[in-house]
Protein backbone atom coordinates (compact mmCIF):
# COMPACT_ATOMS: atom_id res chain seq x y z
CA UNK A 1 0.00 0.00 0.00
CA UNK A 2 2.82 2.30 0.72
CA UNK A 3 4.00 2.10 -2.75
CA UNK A 4 0.30 2.69 -4.32
CA UNK A 5 0.14 6.11 -1.68
CA UNK A 6 3.55 7.13 -3.38
CA UNK A 7 2.29 6.26 -7.01
CA UNK A 8 -0.92 8.45 -6.09
CA UNK A 9 1.24 11.19 -4.69
CA UNK A 10 3.43 11.24 -7.43
CA UNK A 11 0.09 11.56 -10.00
CA UNK A 12 -1.40 14.42 -8.30
CA UNK A 13 1.24 16.56 -7.40
CA UNK A 14 2.10 16.17 -11.09
CA UNK A 15 -1.05 17.64 -12.36
CA UNK A 16 -1.25 19.94 -9.14
CA UNK A 17 2.33 21.62 -9.87
CA UNK A 18 1.49 22.34 -13.43
CA UNK A 19 -2.39 23.36 -12.73
CA UNK A 20 -0.75 25.73 -10.31
CA UNK A 21 1.79 26.92 -12.55
CA UNK A 22 -0.11 27.98 -15.09
CA UNK A 23 -3.08 29.34 -12.54
CA UNK A 24 -0.32 31.59 -11.06
CA UNK A 25 1.83 32.51 -14.70
CA UNK A 26 -0.39 32.72 -17.23
CA UNK A 27 -2.93 36.21 -18.51
CA UNK A 28 -6.58 35.02 -17.61
CA UNK A 29 -7.06 35.32 -21.79
CA UNK A 30 -4.74 32.45 -22.42
CA UNK A 31 -6.20 30.63 -20.06
CA UNK A 32 -9.81 30.91 -20.35
CA UNK A 33 -10.37 28.70 -23.70
CA UNK A 34 -9.49 25.39 -21.21
CA UNK A 35 -10.82 26.97 -18.15
CA UNK A 36 -14.17 28.83 -18.76
CA UNK A 37 -14.51 29.63 -15.08
CA UNK A 38 -11.32 32.04 -14.73
CA UNK A 39 -13.72 34.77 -16.84
CA UNK A 40 -15.56 35.14 -13.26
CA UNK A 41 -12.91 35.26 -10.72
CA UNK A 42 -10.05 38.32 -10.23
CA UNK A 43 -6.44 37.78 -11.42
CA UNK A 44 -5.63 37.88 -7.59
CA UNK A 45 -7.89 35.12 -7.07
CA UNK A 46 -6.31 33.12 -9.81
CA UNK A 47 -3.09 33.82 -8.90
CA UNK A 48 -3.92 32.47 -5.08
CA UNK A 49 -5.45 29.42 -6.46
CA UNK A 50 -2.79 28.56 -8.51
CA UNK A 51 -0.26 29.07 -5.40
CA UNK A 52 -2.38 27.27 -3.20
CA UNK A 53 -2.55 24.29 -5.94
CA UNK A 54 1.17 24.68 -6.65
CA UNK A 55 2.27 24.65 -2.85
CA UNK A 56 -0.14 21.51 -1.97
CA UNK A 57 1.61 19.47 -4.85
CA UNK A 58 5.10 20.48 -3.54
CA UNK A 59 3.66 19.23 0.30
CA UNK A 60 2.61 16.15 -1.60
CA UNK A 61 6.09 15.21 -1.96
CA UNK A 62 8.92 17.25 -0.72
CA UNK A 63 8.46 16.57 3.20
CA UNK A 64 8.35 13.24 2.85
CA UNK A 65 11.42 12.44 0.29
CA UNK A 66 13.78 15.51 2.34
CA UNK A 67 12.45 14.01 5.98
CA UNK A 68 11.98 17.46 7.00
CA UNK A 69 8.49 17.37 8.78
CA UNK A 70 7.02 15.03 6.42
CA UNK A 71 3.69 15.42 8.82
CA UNK A 72 2.82 18.09 6.00
CA UNK A 73 2.75 15.62 3.30
CA UNK A 74 -0.87 14.21 4.85
CA UNK A 75 -1.81 17.97 5.59
CA UNK A 76 -1.13 19.55 1.68
CA UNK A 77 -3.34 16.33 1.03
CA UNK A 78 -6.08 17.81 3.14
CA UNK A 79 -5.65 20.82 1.72
CA UNK A 80 -5.69 20.03 -2.02
CA UNK A 81 -8.54 17.95 -1.18
CA UNK A 82 -10.60 21.04 0.38
CA UNK A 83 -9.97 23.22 -2.60
CA UNK A 84 -11.22 20.13 -4.97
CA UNK A 85 -14.51 20.64 -2.45
CA UNK A 86 -14.43 24.23 -3.47
CA UNK A 87 -13.52 24.05 -7.20
CA UNK A 88 -17.14 21.55 -7.11
CA UNK A 89 -19.23 24.22 -6.46
CA UNK A 90 -17.80 26.40 -8.87
CA UNK A 91 -18.07 24.11 -11.04
CA UNK A 92 -21.85 23.39 -10.05
CA UNK A 93 -22.48 26.97 -9.82
CA UNK A 94 -22.03 26.96 -13.36
CA UNK A 95 -23.42 23.85 -14.76
CA UNK A 96 -20.57 22.37 -15.46
CA UNK A 97 -20.64 18.62 -14.73
CA UNK A 98 -17.41 17.26 -16.46
CA UNK A 99 -15.53 19.69 -14.13
CA UNK A 100 -16.98 18.24 -10.75
CA UNK A 101 -16.36 14.79 -12.36
CA UNK A 102 -12.66 15.96 -12.48
CA UNK A 103 -12.82 17.62 -8.99
CA UNK A 104 -14.27 14.65 -7.47
CA UNK A 105 -11.77 11.95 -8.86
CA UNK A 106 -9.01 14.51 -7.48
CA UNK A 107 -10.96 14.83 -3.98
CA UNK A 108 -11.10 11.22 -3.76
CA UNK A 109 -7.23 10.57 -4.83
CA UNK A 110 -6.45 13.22 -2.11
CA UNK A 111 -8.72 12.08 0.74
CA UNK A 112 -6.82 8.52 0.05
CA UNK A 113 -3.37 10.20 0.02
CA UNK A 114 -4.47 12.11 3.75
CA UNK A 115 -6.28 8.73 5.22
CA UNK A 116 -3.18 6.64 4.55
CA UNK A 117 -0.45 9.10 5.06
CA UNK A 118 -2.23 10.07 8.53
CA UNK A 119 -3.61 6.76 9.61
CA UNK A 120 -1.74 3.52 9.00
CA UNK A 121 0.82 4.11 6.22
CA UNK A 122 2.12 7.77 7.84
CA UNK A 123 5.64 8.34 9.13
Amino acid sequence: MNVFLWIVQAVLAAAFITAGVLKSTQPKERLAPNLPWVRDVSLGTLRLIGIAELLGGLGLILPAVTGVAPILTPFAASGLAVIMVLAAVVHLRRKEPSGIAVNAVLFLLAGLVAWGRFGPYGW
